[in-house]
């Protein structure tokens, strides 16, 4: 094929997805002209010099008939008059709006979830709509990407579709990027020379489990006196966290970052990193914390363990256990040698496994095999 394929990417979620769209333009400008119609939560600035073309699109996180409509309306006639090859799906919204704005169009379309919206924590009936609109919606895609084994395992077992729609591409990460990128200064952000740091990077939402951190942190703070907690990110939970914090008489050893444009700066100042989801589709920042030689406290939940080897490339804890991840925590702040050996474990395993030129590959070869 020698002309370039065009790809209409649709998303609406920021985080990890805003991140998955990043490091996949970065590493596919060559035979691929991608264009990105998303939500007024992207950095605009930052896509317009790494996609052909962005379309910003006012798009509601939750369920907006009125404005829904509109953004369906908008979508349909963008993909009429750009007449991409492929127009690719990223998340349950922008998954149901471009499979709806697509129907009886003529190209291929591609839907990638980045966690089924059927397995978050939420009531059984919620859960049971959410499964059929994706079985539903799962007859309008040629090919469903599924981010983790976990998730091609999860459609699996409620029939989401037929084994041969769904392809497991794992997420991957720009490890150039992560390489140069410089450190934050301590002192720059308040945090003491000596603390010993540690972190969170993610939304502060139910999902990412803020809360949780937080109870850990009490725990830790008893039993390390210097140590310093770093939460980077936002979400509709911040107002609660900060209550917890002031109610645990934290505030001098906890900062809240709010949303930035390197997170991994700040990764690269931590000595633990934690991940307390209740649910995780993949973990984009766990591959991120051990490129950064950050060793992991995370939950063993869903994606988690396909990611981290517990015991060998970071420690795994139950989904709530807060007092495990103190142990834990405690145990890395001890044992100069497990951190090492957590780290260097994996860092050779996120090269070889989550390196974002292979996610390029594997993607443009997805192209490539719809398209013959």
């Amino acid at each position: 094929m020698d002309k370039k394929i065009c790809v209409l990417h649709v998303a609406e979620a920021a985080g990890g997805v805003e991140r998955y769209l990043e490091t996949l333009f970065k590493y596919s400008k060559d035979k691929v002209e991608n264009i990105l119609v998303c939500s007024q939560n992207y950095d605009y600035e930052k896509f317009k010099k790494l996609a052909d073309r962005v379309i910003v699109l006012k798009m509601a996180h939750d369920i907006e008939p009125s404005s829904d409509i509109k953004v369906e309306r908008t979508l349909r006639r963008i993909i009429k008059q750009l007449k991409p090859d492929i127009v690719y799906a990223h998340s349950s919204k922008a998954g149901a709006f471009a499979r709806i704005a697509d129907l009886g169009l003529n190209n291929k379309v591609i839907y990638n979830p980045h966690g089924w919206a059927f397995n978050m924590q939420q009531s059984a009936k919620k859960q049971e709509m959410y499964k059929w609109v994706e079985k539903i919606s799962a007859h309008f895609c040629d090919k469903i990407v599924c981010i983790s084994d976990a998730e091609k395992e999860s459609a699996l077992r409620e029939k989401i579709c037929k084994p041969s729609k769904l392809q497991v591409i794992y997420n991957g990460i720009d490890l150039e990027e992560i390489e140069k990128t410089i450190p934050m200064r301590r002192a720059q952000l308040g945090v003491p020379e000596d603390a010993f740091v540690v972190g969170m990077v993610g939304r502060l939402s139910n999902q990412k489990a803020p809360d949780t951190f937080v109870k850990a942190a009490k725990l830790i703070k008893e039993k390390i006196p210097n140590a310093f907690f770093l939460m980077v990110g936002d979400g509709e939970l911040r107002d609660q966290v900060e209550d917890l914090v002031n109610q645990y008489d934290l505030g001098s050893s906890f900062l809240i970052t709010g949303w930035v444009d390197n997170p991994t700066a700040y990764m690269k100042i931590m000595n633990v990193g934690m991940l307390l989801s209740r649910w995780e589709g993949f973990g984009l920042v766990l591959p991120e914390y051990m490129a950064c030689g950050v060793p992991i406290v995370a939950t063993d939940v869903d994606a988690i363990p396909n990611i981290i080897e517990n015991g060998k490339t970071g420690l795994l804890v139950m989904d709530e256990d807060y007092q495990e991840a103190v142990r834990f925590v405690n145990k890395l702040y001890n044992k100069s040698d497990l951190k090492n050996k957590l780290s260097g474990n994996a860092k050779l395993r996120v090269n070889a496994r989550f390196n974002g030129n292979r996610v390029r590959k594997e993607t443009k070869d997805l192209y490539y095999s719809l398209l013959k």
